[in-house]
């Protein structure tokens, strides 16, 4: 039998019927996974840069054989995503901002430059690239502060899942410590007071769990999301997490210039812990900063959105003082500060949102028909810092048999509670941070004793608070040595 070679003529009239006309549409440009990981002391090896000609963030200065060259990181390079968040519309502060605070751990979600140009010379929303990428949105992960219930303990344990080593499913007490912090039935367990747990045999987890006091703090995740990150080969990060019931968060704080300055010291500090850090004191009565909410032994963690962990106190205080009228400060009290270094996390990562808590106060006045700056509005909820003086902090707490809610039963006169505005009455939404609504009156006043002399209080009128409780309107977001350098500011 003979066999031969079919051919075709090509008729230009038949078009795509034609078998040997192949039509290929342009490929969908993809964007890459880089996980990058250093060592203490290293850098990433990139810089990131804005430029003139050029859309987007764009990677500079890949260092050869660094860390970010051997991840398959490019010179040119568009960053999509900083550790699971869409950034390509953030500002260039705000992105180096999220990289920074990193740690040792960096996801990035890139696309290479030429891509990029012609995606946007197209109009083509760079957000349909990473769900493409994707399949589907991720869930993100959740830190979860568990504190121990004096009768049903943590509420959690873990059960290993198969023959392999650092695989743990979730299990819980209903209604115990930990579904109230967030964890939930199904969850996945991917790191404990910051260590991850991949490493882990279930004895090892075990000694963990018997060492853990008061609260531990875990990130977790739900079965389905993990299977969908293995997958992309993403690692599960605390930078990528949702907070949930954390008990301390970093505030930012805009101050404008008086006469006599902004009117506190700044000091160099040696902590009992023995590490250093530059804190707020003596803040004058009536200043700028007493205004704004300085507290006394505030650690001091960014100067006009700049970190000062590496800067020494000299040019903390040039930074200060080299905007004439205005500067912006993050701060933290010193147990957060202290909390976040131990689980080895940047403090800066969940601050608290002045943003948020401004569409939530909208959200709030639209229903009630107010305006956001009316004295209405602005007195529905105060946030109050103590400094605990020799009798305490001047204030009892009381609460109604079989209700929730623990309110301010009595606030004794110049004291510390009366001067930072508490009325007998107020009910206590927040302490340090944390949610208190549902807590019993001796949860509430075991946190106040465990913030030490430093006391954050988010209270709100009763009248106000019982008519937002009846119409679900209520919206809060559970969203701290030896002296060496002192500066007045």
């Amino acid at each position: 039998m003979e066999f031969g070679t079919k051919k075709f003529t090509f008729n230009p009239k038949e078009g795509i019927d034609n078998p040997l006309m192949v039509i290929t549409e342009e490929s969908t440009p993809r964007p890459h996974l880089c996980v990058l990981k250093k060592e203490k002391g290293e850098t990433y090896g990139f810089h990131l840069r804005v430029e003139w000609v050029k859309q987007g963030h764009i990677i500079r200065n890949v260092v050869s054989g660094g860390v970010a060259g051997r991840c398959g990181l490019e010179d040119g390079d568009r960053l999509l995503e900083v550790n699971n968040v869409y950034v390509v519309d953030a500002s260039h502060q705000e992105v180096a901002r999220r990289i920074k605070q990193s740690g040792q751990h960096l996801c990035l979600l890139v696309l290479d430059g030429e891509a990029f140009d012609k995606a946007v010379a197209k109009k083509q929303d760079l957000r349909d690239l990473v769900k493409a990428y994707k399949s589907e949105n991720l869930k993100p992960p959740r830190l979860c502060h568990i504190t121990r219930d004096p009768i049903l303990g943590l509420g959690i344990n873990f059960t290993p899942i198969g023959a392999e080593k650092g695989c743990f499913a979730v299990n819980l007490v209903q209604g115990g410590a930990a579904e109230k912090a967030g964890v939930r039935k199904g969850d996945r367990l991917v790191w404990m007071n910051g260590a991850v747990v991949s490493d882990l045999t279930h004895s090892a987890l075990s000694r963990m769990m018997k060492k853990c006091c008061k609260y531990i703090t875990i990130l977790v995740i739900d079965s389905e999301s993990e299977k969908k990150y293995t997958q992309l080969r993403m690692p599960i990060l605390p930078t990528m997490a949702v907070p949930q019931n954390l008990p301390y968060r970093s505030r930012k704080i805009d101050l404008d210039l008086a006469p006599e300055g902004y009117g506190f010291h700044l000091c160099f500090e040696k902590a009992p812990s023995g590490r250093t850090a530059h804190v707020l004191r003596n803040v004058d009565t009536g200043s700028p900063a007493e205004r704004a909410g300085v507290r006394d032994g505030d650690v001091l963690l960014e100067v006009n959105g700049e970190s000062v962990e590496l800067l020494d106190h000299d040019e903390i205080v040039r930074r200060v003082r080299e905007n004439d009228q205005h500067v912006s400060l993050t701060t933290i009290i010193p147990q957060g500060h202290e909390f976040y270094t131990q689980l080895g996390l940047s403090p800066l990562l969940f601050c608290e949102d002045d943003a948020v808590k401004m569409e939530s106060c909208e959200r709030i006045c639209a229903t009630q028909h107010c305006r956001q700056n009316d004295s209405v509005c602005s007195s529905k909820s105060r946030l109050c810092f103590l400094q605990k003086g020799p009798l305490g902090f001047g204030f009892n707490l009381g609460c109604m048999p079989q209700c929730p809610g623990t309110f301010i039963s009595e606030v004794a006169p110049g004291s510390p509670g009366k001067n930072a505005g508490l009325t007998m009455g107020d009910i206590v939404i927040e302490v340090n941070g944390q949610n208190v609504e549902d807590k019993s009156l001796e949860d509430v006043i075991m946190l106040i004793k465990e913030g030490g002399p430093c006391l954050s209080l988010l209270v709100k009128d009763k009248e106000d608070y019982d008519n937002l409780r009846k119409t679900d309107l209520l919206d809060i977001s559970n969203n701290e040595g030896e002296e060496t350098e002192v500066s007045r500011l």
